[in-house]
């Protein structure tokens, strides 16, 4: 393990304690409870988060445009919920509402049980340092330093300044920065800065996080990075994580459960390995192509969709798997029904602990096949799917 990563979490225990001797109850002013920050318990089976029928349109010269149509869904506590879908399909109108940055046109918003449609400015405000949210553009102050860019929803808050100073310190370290107290933000990099945002956003110990596109300023490397403190903040805290992306990667990477938005409305919701593994909508399927194991260029130019009618051929096999089941490619067993074929391409990921994926195999034209819906149920299943994806005349790999 190392140095960086040991010391991120002997930080999040001494975190999760910090807050555990620092019970807060937030209640409106009629007396109902907003939030609980002492110590965070994820209870199954209970929302934080929940839209009934919201909408929300803006008035245009051209007419109202509709940025969200009648949303209906519920977050899970504890959970980490993507919100996708692309350009224009309502995801920041959604996350905005959460925390009523945004005010819907029609419909509720609980949160925490709560209607906060109904809260009043000394409410909302209460609301707000109950939910943290990091940017795409992390929006620190170029003026202050890194301790003071944290330290400053503390300040607003009336928070002491040693107990500013000890929070401060302490979120330094969970994030990695403990050696940039001092530091401007023109001197750091962009996961640097997005740490200071992560920092910034859980300073007043909130119960929510929102995430608008907090990866897509960032390289591949930075965005695992961010993603795995996500994670951990996450899985050591029991804060719940609300994120939009345009990526399906990043949802694949860190998410629970996916919903995915078009024109405003909700095209498919659901735990992401079954998202990802049997996707009904073409949104979703289109947002779900750039991550898809494509033919190689090669086989695809020597494809054919009927068998060469003279001299030897091969079968071009596709075997999927979607995550049911608990199926997983076994090769033995997949060479035991299919003698003497070759593995051309493929790849399977792991998805909340469930095989997505497929194999292509090639199998020469002596070989009879086999009966494929009896492989592809009960028992003797080796694939959640069979087909024959074409023929290639002679051998693949001859020429």
């Amino acid at each position: 393990m190392s140095y960086s990563l040991a010391l991120r979490r002997d930080t999040l225990s001494k975190f999760s304690e910090f807050e555990k001797r620092e019970p807060i109850q937030t209640k409106t002013e009629t007396g109902d409870l907003l939030f609980n920050s002492s110590p965070k318990t994820v209870t199954k089976g209970i929302n934080i988060v929940s839209f009934k029928s919201v909408i929300k349109l803006y008035p245009l010269a051209t007419g109202d445009f509709y940025a969200l149509k009648g949303i209906d869904l519920d977050i899970p506590t504890g959970s980490i919920f993507g919100i996708i879908g692309r350009s224009g399909a309502g995801k920041s109108s959604l996350l905005r509402t959460i925390n009523r940055l945004e005010k819907p046109s029609s419909g509720q918003v609980f949160v925490g049980g709560i209607d906060i449609g109904g809260l009043n400015e000394v409410d909302l405000v209460k609301l707000r340092r109950r939910i943290g949210m990091i940017f795409q553009h992390f929006n620190l102050l170029s003026a202050k330093t890194v301790f003071e860019n944290v330290a400053l929803p503390l300040q607003v808050a009336g928070v002491p300044k040693a107990d500013i100073q000890q929070r401060v310190s302490e979120l330094l370290a969970l994030v990695g920065l403990q050696d940039k107290h001092h530091t401007f933000p023109k001197r750091l990099s962009g996961g640097q800065k997005q740490r200071v945002g992560i920092a910034r956003a859980l300073a007043t110990n909130p119960e929510i996080l929102l995430c608008d596109e907090a990866t897509s300023a960032l390289d591949p490397e930075t965005t695992q990075s961010i993603l795995q403190l996500l994670r951990d903040i996450n899985r050591q805290l029991g804060i719940t994580i609300i994120l939009i992306t345009h990526e399906m990667s990043v949802i694949r990477e860190i998410a629970d459960q996916v919903v995915v938005l078009e024109q405003g409305e909700v095209a498919e919701c659901g735990l992401v390995w079954k998202i990802f593994g049997n996707p009904q909508h073409e949104a979703t399927k289109a947002l779900l192509a750039p991550l898809q194991h494509h033919l190689p260029d090669d086989l695809q130019d020597r494809l054919q969709t009927t068998p060469p009618i003279s001299g030897p051929y091969q079968q071009i096999l596709q075997l999927s798997y979607n995550g049911e089941n608990q199926l997983e490619p076994d090769l033995l067993r997949i060479s035991q029904y299919f003698q003497g074929s070759s593995l051309l391409h493929g790849g399977v990921d792991r998805i909340q602990g469930h095989a997505h994926g497929r194999l292509l195999l090639a199998v020469d034209s002596n070989i009879a096949l086999p009966d494929f819906k009896q492989l592809t149920q009960g028992n003797q299943a080796i694939a959640h799917h069979i087909e024959v994806l074409g023929y290639v005349a002679g051998t693949f790999h001859s020429r």
